[in-house]
C-alpha cells in the first residue's frame, strides 16, 4: 500500500481557506488536475512534485528545462525539504513548514517579478535573504537536519511518469478547484504547449511585414490625394506656377492637400494664401455675421474644370431666393429687390444700402460726406460719384472724356427722370464674359449680381475692365 502524504495548502494569492490534501505524491503545475495548481503561462503543465520518503519530504524537478528553485538554487533532480525553505516556481513563492504529521506550503504571488523560462537563475534571491521571510524563532522551533538528495531510482521515475499521465485524464477533480462534468477519454484531451516549448515567430515574418508596410506607405505618399479626395481639384489649384497676372495668391498650390487641410481652419488658410497686391480675400460684414466664409461659395473638389469665380456667381442666386429655407446664424434669406433689378430707387427712396466707410475709402474718390448730409443724400452722392468718375459711357451719351455723365441716364432733371435709368442699367450690369476665353458666364439678358455687390472689396481687378476709366488702377 503506498505511503500517504498529508499536505496543508495555504493560498495567500487567492481568496481561499486552507485546504488539507492526502495523497501519495503532491503534483505541482499549471495542469488543472494538479493538486497544487499554479495558473501562470510561465509554469509548466506538471513542473514539480513532492513526496514523503521515509521521514523526509523530497522535492522532485519534473521539467529540467524549467526547473524549480530551492532557496535560490535550481533543483536538477531532487532535494530534501526543511522548515523555512523557499521554493521559487516562476512568479510564485512557496514557504515550507512542518507540523507533526503534515507538510505546510504557503503560496504567494510575487508581483513585478521578472520571469525567465529558459534561465531560471535569479540574482534577487539568495539563502542569505531567506531567513528574513520567517518570523524570528520560527526556524529554530522546527530545526531539522536536511537529508541528502536521493540517488537515482527508476521506481520513483516511473511513479512520477504515471502520476503525470493520470493527471492529464483523471476524472477526480482537484481538491483546490472542484468542478463537475469532467472530460473523459483521450479524444477529449486538449494539449497546449508551455512557454518553454512554444516556437517563436521567425525573423522573416517581421522582415516581410516591414517590407509590405513600407511599400504601402510609399504608395500612399503618392496616391493619398486621389485616394481620399471626393473629386479632383480645379486646375487653378493643381498648377505649380501662378498663371494669372497680376496674381491673386501668394504662391501656387501645386496640388497640395495640406495647404488647405491643416491644423489651422480652412478659412484662415484661404485668407493667408489669397493675400496678394492685386487681391485680398475679404468677407463683407453681413456674410461674416451669417457665418458665410470662403468655402461657402468657393467649395473645391468639383473637377479639374471647376472655376471658383464662376461658382460664386451661381451660389448668389442659389442662396438668395425664396425657396431657400435655411437660416444662417439666425438670419433668413429671400429673393432680393422684391424680384426686380435695376435702378435702386423705389417711390423716391434709395433702396441701395451704400458703401461702408472702409469700402468707400478704398475707392479713393474725392467725395466726402458733409455734416449736413442725411443717409439718403450720402447714398446718392456715392452712387453718382462711382458712375460719373469711374465708368465709361459704353455707347451711352457721355462727357467729352468718354465717361458717364448725368445725361447718360436721365433725360430730364426737373422733375428728375427716374424711369430711363432702369432701362440703361442693363447695358452694363447684365451678362458677363470671362476675360481671356470670351466664355459666356452670364447671359446678356440676366443680371450680374457682382456688378453692385462686391464681396472682395480689396480686389483691384474688375469683372469687365473695358467699362472702367483708367485711373491709376483704382476701382
Amino acid at each position: 500500500m503506498p505511503q500517504e502524504n498529508k499536505y496543508v495548502i495555504i493560498r495567500e494569492d487567492l481568496v481561499q481557506d486552507p485546504v488539507t490534501i492526502i495523497t501519495d505524491g503532491l503534483l505541482i503545475g499549471r495542469l488543472q488536475e494538479c493538486e497544487l495548481l499554479l495558473n501562470h503561462p510561465a509554469v509548466s503543465r506538471a513542473q514539480a512534485g513532492i513526496k514523503l520518503i521515509g521521514e523526509d519530504y523530497f522535492l522532485f524537478s519534473l521539467r529540467p528545462s524549467n526547473p524549480v528553485k530551492l532557496n535560490g538554487k535550481a533543483v536538477e533532480e531532487n532535494e530534501a525539504l526543511a522548515p523555512g525553505d523557499l521554493l521559487e516556481i516562476s512568479p510564485f513563492l512557496l514557504e515550507i513548514d512542518f507540523t507533526d504529521d503534515a507538510l505546510i506550503l504557503k503560496v504567494s504571488l510575487q508581483i513585478g517579478t521578472v520571469v525567465e523560462t529558459t534561465n531560471m537563475s535569479s540574482p534577487n534571491l539568495s539563502t542569505a535573504k531567506l531567513e528574513a521571510v520567517l518570523a524570528p524563532g520560527e526556524k529554530k522551533a522546527h530545526a531539522k537536519t536536511r537529508a541528502a538528495p536521493l540517488p537515482g531510482d527508476k521506481a520513483l521515475d516511473i511513479f512520477w511518469d504515471k502520476r503525470i499521465r493520470e493527471a492529464g485524464k483523471m476524472v477526480r477533480p482537484s481538491p483546490l478547484f472542484p468542478k463537475g462534468q469532467r472530460r473523459a477519454g483521450k479524444a477529449a484531451f486538449n494539449w497546449a504547449p508551455t512557454t518553454d516549448l512554444k516556437r517563436h515567430w521567425p525573423v522573416s515574418v517581421f522582415v516581410w511585414s516591414a517590407i509590405i508596410v513600407g511599400a504601402l506607405s510609399v504608395a500612399a505618399a503618392y496616391w493619398f490625394a486621389s485616394a481620399f479626395a471626393p473629386a479632383p481639384i480645379a486646375r487653378a489649384h493643381a498648377r505649380s506656377d501662378l498663371s494669372m497676372f497680376p496674381p491673386i495668391a501668394a504662391k501656387a498650390n501645386g496640388n497640395s492637400c495640406t495647404n488647405c487641410h491643416s491644423s489651422s481652419a480652412m478659412e484662415q488658410n484661404c485668407a493667408l494664401c489669397h493675400n496678394a497686391d492685386a487681391f485680398v480675400a475679404t468677407v463683407i460684414a453681413p456674410h461674416a455675421a451669417a457665418g458665410v466664409g470662403c468655402i461657402s461659395c468657393h467649395a473645391e473638389h468639383r473637377g479639374t474644370e471647376f472655376s471658383a469665380a464662376n461658382a460664386a456667381l451661381v451660389t448668389c442666386t442659389e442662396c438668395h431666393n425664396d425657396a431657400n429655407r435655411n437660416s444662417y446664424n439666425g438670419h433668413a434669406v429671400g429673393t432680393p429687390h422684391g424680384g426686380t433689378l435695376g435702378y435702386p430707387v423705389v417711390n423716391g427712396k434709395w433702396k441701395w444700402k451704400g458703401l461702408t466707410e472702409d469700402e468707400w475709402t478704398l475707392k479713393q474718390i474725392a467725395v466726402a460726406r458733409l455734416p449736413e448730409d442725411t443717409d439718403e443724400n450720402w447714398r446718392s452722392k456715392q452712387f453718382h460719384a462711382l458712375h460719373v468718375q469711374r465708368v465709361k459711357a459704353n455707347g451711352l451719351k457721355g462727357s467729352a472724356e468718354g465717361e458717364l455723365s448725368c445725361s447718360s441716364c436721365h433725360k430730364t432733371f426737373n422733375p428728375i427722370d427716374r424711369e430711363t435709368p432702369r432701362t440703361t442699367c442693363g447695358n452694363c450690369h447684365n451678362g458677363r464674359v470671362e476675360l481671356g476665353t470670351n466664355r459666356v458666364l452670364i447671359a446678356k439678358d440676366q443680371p450680374n449680381c457682382t456688378s453692385c455687390h462686391v464681396q472682395h472689396v480689396k480686389d483691384k481687378r474688375h469683372w469687365n475692365a473695358t467699362l472702367m476709366v483708367a485711373n491709376g488702377g483704382k476701382q
